[in-house]
């Protein structure tokens, strides 16, 4: 499946794919001025991607950016994904040669809790999403953080196609990417934030910790979607990781 995407910048530069975290779409990066050709996309029934047609699991997602790839005839790109972005690109460096420089972003190889992915499935699956986006939206961002944007990005999160998201969810729950951490050799940087209680600062150390070349940031001021709270501070770290190839 070839998802909805945005490629934008100088023709010249590398091409930067920046993966979203679910609920999300390419509006996560609206902030972002980087000196790369930028490759935005959205997962399954997420902003103008079609719907999913059935279960997904994290090589499924990871599937539609090798198609997308494909289908713009990229050989090989930096990656940058927030959240499950980041899954997706930690499954694409472990198992494909298509990625050349990674950054993962308030993310996580693996939840050893699935109960509370249960109970927002089931919830999903009765309710729809309106009875979850307040917790979801408390997570993304810090308490002082701008309403404004909060009650945005919490509109966008009620226009996302409920089965996608379940399915999308249940690919978060099932994932264990622990034994895939040792076969990633591509040079990465793994940012955390302080006040992210989704993925917090110790799972980007585990992450970190496995991989055989590696340099770990943690963000302070910020929660789950730090590249929203702390885009200037996120921009710079991933100009100068990817500005080094």
């Amino acid at each position: 499946m070839i998802p909805h995407h945005t490629l934008t910048g100088p023709a010249d530069a590398p091409v930067l794919v920046l993966a979203n975290a679910l609920g999300t779409t390419t509006e996560l990066w609206r902030d972002f001025a980087l000196p790369f050709r930028l490759l935005r996309f959205d997962h399954r029934g997420h902003g103008a991607s079609a719907p999913t047609q059935g279960p997904c699991t994290i090589e499924t997602l990871a599937a539609d950016v090798v198609d997308l790839l494909d289908h713009l005839e990229l050989r090989q790109v930096y990656y940058c994904g927030v959240s499950l972005g980041g899954m997706i690109g930690m499954w694409l460096a472990a198992h494909t040669d298509r990625i050349s420089r990674l950054a993962l972003l308030c993310t996580t190889a693996w939840h050893p809790d699935k109960s509370g992915w249960d109970e927002r499935v089931e919830t999903a699956r009765t309710l729809g999403l309106e009875p979850l986006a307040d917790t979801i939206v408390a997570r993304w961002f810090t308490p002082s953080f701008s309403p404004a944007v909060v009650a945005h990005f919490r509109s966008e999160l009620l226009k996302v196609d409920v089965p996608s998201y379940i399915a999308c969810a249940e690919a978060i729950r099932d994932m264990d990417l622990r034994p895939d951490l040792a076969k990633i050799d591509v040079p990465t940087v793994v940012i955390a934030a302080a006040q992210d209680h989704a993925t917090p600062p110790e799972c980007a150390r585990a992450i970190a910790d496995e991989l055989p070349d590696s340099e770990l940031y943690i963000v302070g001021d910020a929660a789950h979607l730090a590249v929203v709270e702390a885009p200037r501070t996120i921009s710079v770290i991933l100009d100068d990781h990817f500005g080094n190839d």
